[in-house]
C-alpha cells in the first residue's frame, strides 16, 4: 500500500477543491497516483451529477464580459441549487472565468469543449458538482458585437446586462453602463417596437379591449383606443422609449443620442429565477 502523507491529500485538494476525506480516500484507491486518483474524483462527480440530474439549479452567479475593444461581450450564467453556493468566492471565480473564456467562443457547447486548467469546462463542471454536492451547469450564455458594447453586473451577481451602441466615444463606457441599468432595473420585453413579437401585442390589444369593454365603451371605437394604448405599452416596455431613470424627462433614446452621439442598437439581460 502507497504511504498516503498529509501533504499528497492537501496537495490533491488544493488541485481539485474537493473535500480532505475524499481527496484522502482517492488517494488510497488510486494508491498515490495523482492523475488516477483526480480521474476517481471527477467519476464521483459524474455519479453525483447523474443522481441531481432532475434538481432545479435556479441560484448561481450572472457574469458579463467585454472583449478589449468593445466590440463583443458575453454573459454567462453559472447556475447552482442554494444561495450559499452562490455566494462562495471559489463559485464566483469559477463564474468569472468561464465568462473569460466565454469571450472566445460562439455558442454554449462551445464553451463546455473549452480547455480549463487540462481538463474541459464540461468536465469541470461535473468535478464542481462532486465537490460541491450540487447540480452545477451553465444556465444561459449570450453573445453581442456591436460598434461598442457596455455592461453592468447588478449587485450579487443576479442580474447582467449588456448594451450595445453604434458607436463609442469618450462617453461610450459610461452612456452603455447606464443604458445596461436601465435594462436591469426596468425589464423591457424588447429593444423598440419592432422587436416586440406578435403575439405579445395580439395579447395586449385584447387586454386593453377587454378593459375598454368594462368601463363601457361602444365597440366601435375600442380598435382605435386599444391602439393608443399599446402605444403606451411600448413606451414603458421597450429599452429606447422608455424614460430614462435618472432623467425621466428624457427617453432612453434621446438620453443616448445626446451624451453619446449614438443610438442603442441591441441589448441581452440576463437574470437569475
Amino acid at each position: 500500500m502507497a504511504n498516503i502523507t498529509a501533504a499528497d491529500v492537501n496537495k490533491l485538494r488544493q488541485i481539485t477543491g474537493a473535500g480532505m476525506m475524499d481527496c484522502k480516500k482517492a488517494l488510497v484507491e488510486a494508491e498515490g497516483d495523482f492523475d488516477k486518483a483526480i480521474e476517481i474524483l471527477r467519476k464521483k462527480g459524474q455519479k453525483v451529477a447523474a443522481n441531481r440530474a432532475d434538481r432545479e439549479s435556479s441560484e448561481g452567479a450572472v457574469i458579463a464580459k467585454v472583449n478589449g475593444n468593445n466590440s463583443k461581450g458575453v454573459i454567462v450564467s453559472l447556475n447552482c441549487e442554494t444561495d450559499f453556493v452562490a455566494k462562495n468566492e471559489s463559485f464566483v471565480t469559477l463564474a468569472n472565468d468561464l465568462a473569460e473564456l466565454a469571450l472566445s467562443t460562439s455558442s454554449k457547447d462551445e464553451l463546455l469543449a473549452q480547455d480549463y486548467k487540462g481538463i474541459t469546462v464540461a468536465e469541470k463542471l461535473i468535478e464542481q458538482t462532486g465537490v460541491i454536492g450540487e447540480k452545477i451547469e451553465i444556465g444561459d450564455y449570450r453573445i453581442l458585437e456591436a460598434p461598442y458594447v457596455g455592461f453592468y453586473i447588478h449587485a450579487g451577481n443576479k442580474i447582467a446586462v449588456l448594451t450595445g451602441l453604434s458607436q463609442g466615444g469618450d462617453n461610450a463606457a459610461e452612456v452603455a453602463k447606464n443604458v445596461s441599468m436601465q435594462a436591469a432595473a426596468m425589464n423591457p420585453v424588447a429593444l423598440n417596437e419592432a422587436g416586440v413579437d406578435q403575439n405579445t401585442i395580439d395579447k395586449e390589444i385584447e387586454i386593453a379591449k377587454d378593459q375598454l369593454r368594462q368601463e363601457g365603451k361602444p365597440e366601435a371605437m375600442l380598435d382605435n383606443i386599444a391602439k393608443g394604448k399599446l402605444s403606451r405599452f411600448f413606451k414603458d416596455n421597450t429599452l429606447v422609449n422608455q424614460d430614462f431613470i435618472k432623467d425621466n424627462k428624457l427617453s432612453v433614446s434621446a438620453y443616448v443620442k445626446a451624451e453619446a452621439g449614438a443610438e442603442v442598437v441591441a441589448f441581452e439581460r440576463v437574470a437569475l429565477g
